[in-house]
């Protein structure tokens, strides 16, 4: 049972990724990516998709009439827009007739709720700021349209002039708007500040009420909750927090908080346990890597890597993680490391589904050699292919069915002055030795040529690996040229996804490790003996 009992039956959930999160530095979203996102916050049930600024830009203006053909199920189109112009007739204005012509059901505008912002920002008059608000929701009320007020500072607003921030939101309410969301557009107030105003403006009006906060306070998500606390019935954020400056509210941290801590309706739990490929694919749209340690859907929101909180865990989940990841499609997962314990072995063993107990007398070997290898700059968090093998070899559970030789790199530069590297790789397969080269635009490249022609005719399924990543890394970068590297390469087949770990002082040997164990690590799945 909830620790809270909320107030309010159900809270409208507005997604703004479209929009504000478009304005996070180094995303641009396509029209297609922006129906693939439309169609991803619908499957989850989100219930307000705000898609941009019709007036603003072609793209804006080609997504509202594409808009029109998606088929959603849950979620109702948004367009956003300002009020009219200073002495400009509404009905004139080219920003609310794109906004009429976008053919959605439902609008947001914003407005003006600080007086500085009124005579610094727009340089009219605080008269006029009232009749652009009541002019513009007024008409687009008469146009059939189910209008949401966004008062734009207002926070800031009422700290500077409270007695003006609630004629802006009278006139709102006046106009018709089916709600008014009040905005901390510069993301600065804290939970108490959010609370205490709303308690008061409460007492103004009987429009319902909305929460937009923005994050460069760190407090976006738990002032949208405070908000909730209060007696708002609609949260508005983005997609994993995306947005101008620190971003905006986390969505996909507000939902899970609102359904499973507070109790408040707002999705249904089969939904729910979306919320972590959901966000997931976002960021592969926005071209964004998500933040493992992302609350509720990060890849380290349920990881474990200290000895004692495994152990711990082993017992009862509840001992290290405050819910189930399950709930929001995630999963708990084992980190092993020069500080992990017999737990983290035993818990990462029966993962590869190796039957191993804590008394095994190969886990103290593993133990050790697993420091040492650490040791020596290796990482297995993101290599946990390359563990599994070094857990399943101590066990006797894989042996590979051939021997590496020798390998060869070497680069050549041609009379065209192109670079071309070269290698050569000699195996050992059944008692003779089979030699392969490869050439390619790198030493990775051209080593896995000549592997796989060493390896392709006695092992086709290699024939599937594709390798999706490598990364380099500079373990002790003092020592210079000398230092040692650490690589990772990221594999996939058609069934699944893996990371292999070399270490050297020499690249393309920690390459060639991280590499014959992507390969080695596919044999083993496919049980070639």
């Amino acid at each position: 049972m909830s620790w809270y009992n909320s107030p309010i039956m159900k809270v409208k959930l507005y997604d703004t990724t479209l929009r504000d999160g478009a304005q996070t530095e180094g995303v641009s979203f396509s029209v297609e990516d922006k129906i693939k996102i439309s169609k991803l916050l619908d499957s989850m049930g989100i219930h307000y998709i705000e898609g941009g600024w019709p007036g603003s830009n072609p793209k804006d203006i080609e997504f509202f009439q594409k808009a029109q053909n998606i088929p959603l199920s849950n979620a109702t189109i948004v367009a956003f827009s300002s009020t009219r112009r200073a002495n400009v007739q509404v009905e004139k204005d080219k920003n609310i007739e794109a906004l009429v012509e976008s053919g959605t059901k439902a609008v947001a505008i914003f407005g003006k709720s600080w007086d500085f912002q009124v005579t610094q920002a727009l340089k009219t008059t605080l008269e006029e700021n009232l009749a652009m608000i009541y002019d513009t929701l007024s008409f687009l009320k008469s146009k059939g349209k189910e209008v949401i007020y966004d008062a734009e500072h207002f926070f800031d607003g009422y700290k500077a002039n409270p007695e003006y921030a609630i004629k802006t939101l009278m006139e709102a309410e006046r106009a018709g708007a089916d709600l008014i969301c009040l905005c901390d557009t510069n993301g600065g107030c804290l939970p108490n500040e959010i609370a205490g105003i709303i308690d008061e403006i409460k007492k103004h009006l009987k429009v319902p009420l909305g929460i937009h906060a923005h994050n460069d306070s760190d407090c976006a998500v738990a002032n949208s909750l405070v908000a909730v606390e209060r007696g708002v019935v609609q949260v508005q954020g983005t997609a994993n927090g995306y947005g101008e400056r620190c971003g905006n509210a986390n969505l996909f941290s507000v939902m899970p908080a609102l359904k499973l801590k507070m109790g408040v309706d707002c999705m249904s739990y089969e939904n729910l346990s979306k919320l972590s490929e959901v966000s997931r694919h976002i960021s592969e749209i926005a071209n964004l890597p998500l933040n493992s340690g992302q609350p509720y859907v990060g890849r380290s929101a349920f990881t474990h890597k200290a000895g004692i909180h495994v152990s711990a865990v082993m017992k009862n989940p509840e001992t290290y993680e405050h819910m189930k990841p399950e709930l929001v499609g995630n999963e708990r997962r084992v980190t092993v490391s020069e500080l992990s314990g017999i737990s983290n072995l035993v818990f990462k063993a029966q993962s590869f589904g190796v039957d191993m107990k804590k008394d095994s007398p190969h886990v103290r070997g593993l133990l050790n050699k697993l420091k040492q290898l650490e040791h020596e700059g290796y990482q297995f968090e993101e290599g946990e292919a390359s563990f599994e093998m070094l857990v399943k070899r101590a066990m006797g559970e894989f042996k590979l069915p051939f021997e590496w030789n020798r390998f060869e790199v070497k680069t050549v530069k041609g009379k065209n002055k192109k670079t071309v590297v070269e290698a050569k790789v000699e195996v050992k397969i059944d008692g003779k030795i089979i030699k392969a080269k490869g050439k390619g635009n790198g030493p990775v490249n051209a080593l896995d040529e000549a592997v796989r022609g060493a390896l392709m005719k006695k092992f086709p399924a290699i024939d599937d690996i594709k390798l999706v990543d490598y990364k380099v890394r500079v373990l002790n970068s003092k020592d210079g040229t000398g230092a040692k590297v650490r690589v990772l390469i990221e594999s996939r087949d058609e069934a699944r996804e893996w990371g292999t770990v070399g270490v050297s002082a020499n690249v393309i040997e920690a390459s060639w490790l991280a590499l014959v164990d992507s390969i080695e690590y596919k044999l083993m799945m496919e049980g070639v003996k």
